[in-house]
């Protein structure tokens, strides 16, 4: 019998980095949102015993090896409970790679979900939490997607006290990938482009900025030109860069036809452009 989870995308709604720490990483503080209407599937059949996990995607860039976070989560779930399963993991890859949007963290996520649920381990969510800390640093918040303060390297989830409204939000990604790693690496020594607007745009829930901006836009001025697009247009409240890109995205003003916009935005940046329409707020991405 095949078992289905779903693993949600997400948005960062503000994102600041306070600095590099002792281990190497940068301290963050970041207000993280699941989308509703972009996740991947996984399809698990799978029993307990030994033998070999195989992955498939229907991503053919996706490599399905050892390193890849699904995987991974296998290993360390396994580590921790002394379970063994063998058989095959299907996954359906809706959310693009190096886009921002946490894809792969997402599907590490729900792989612990399902595992806990197969073996009946019954596993605590802080204890679930604390495997997929060392995962890696976004994966925490997707045990239990729903809007949170992520602090740390991201991997320490505080829930958000405060309301995110119903949204329609647009999304767009050229072809291109950023790696986060370089983007946090190259933040300290990054300079602000005076032509662009980093401005603070202040919410109702608290401030749209993204600090990681300012390295990304300084080498990929079409990030910077999307995000100038996208609050130039009367259907946006604000907009910013996801995490480290390369995803930008448009929170909408209230009752706002989103088809209008996604056709001026693949006419302004060409049918190479990843354009899609989501929703944040009243659980939007929950699991």
């Amino acid at each position: 019998m095949t078992y289905v989870e779903r693993a949600p995308a997400k948005i960062n709604l503000s994102l600041r980095v306070l600095g590099k720490r002792d281990d190497g990483c940068h301290e963050i503080k970041t207000l993280m949102v699941p989308l509703g209407g972009i996740e991947d599937e996984l399809n698990f059949d799978l029993q307990l015993g030994q033998g070999d996990v195989k992955l498939q995607c229907d991503d053919a860039q996706l490599p399905v090896g050892k390193d890849n976070l699904v995987m991974r989560a296998i290993r360390i779930f396994c580590a921790a409970t002394g379970m063994a399963f063998c058989g095959d993991v299907v996954l359906r890859k809706r959310i693009p790679s190096g886009a921002g949007l946490g894809g792969g963290s997402s599907d590490a996520a729900a792989t612990l979900r399902a595992l806990n649920k197969l073996s009946g381990s019954e596993l605590s969510l802080t204890k679930l939490r604390s495997l997929a800390g060392e995962i890696g640093a976004d994966v925490a918040f997707f045990i239990a997607p729903a809007p949170s303060l992520c602090v740390g390297r991201g991997e320490l989830v505080l829930p958000f006290t405060g309301k995110i409204p119903q949204r329609e939000v647009i999304l767009l990604k050229p072809a291109f990938n950023v790696a986060s790693g370089w983007a946090y690496s190259s933040w300290a020594e990054s300079e602000y482009l005076p032509e662009v607007d980093y401005a603070v745009q202040p919410a109702s829930w608290g401030d749209v900025v993204n600090d990681l901006e300012r390295p990304v836009f300084a080498k990929y001025l079409l990030l910077a030109a999307m995000k100038a697009w996208l609050l130039e247009q009367p259907e946006t409240q604000f907009a910013m860069m996801s995490g480290s890109g390369s995803t930008v995205f448009a929170i909408l003003h209230e009752c706002n036809e989103t088809a209008p916009l996604r056709e001026r935005a693949v006419a302004e940046f060409g049918a190479s452009t990843w354009v899609v329409t989501a929703v944040i707020g009243a659980d939007a991405g929950g699991v």
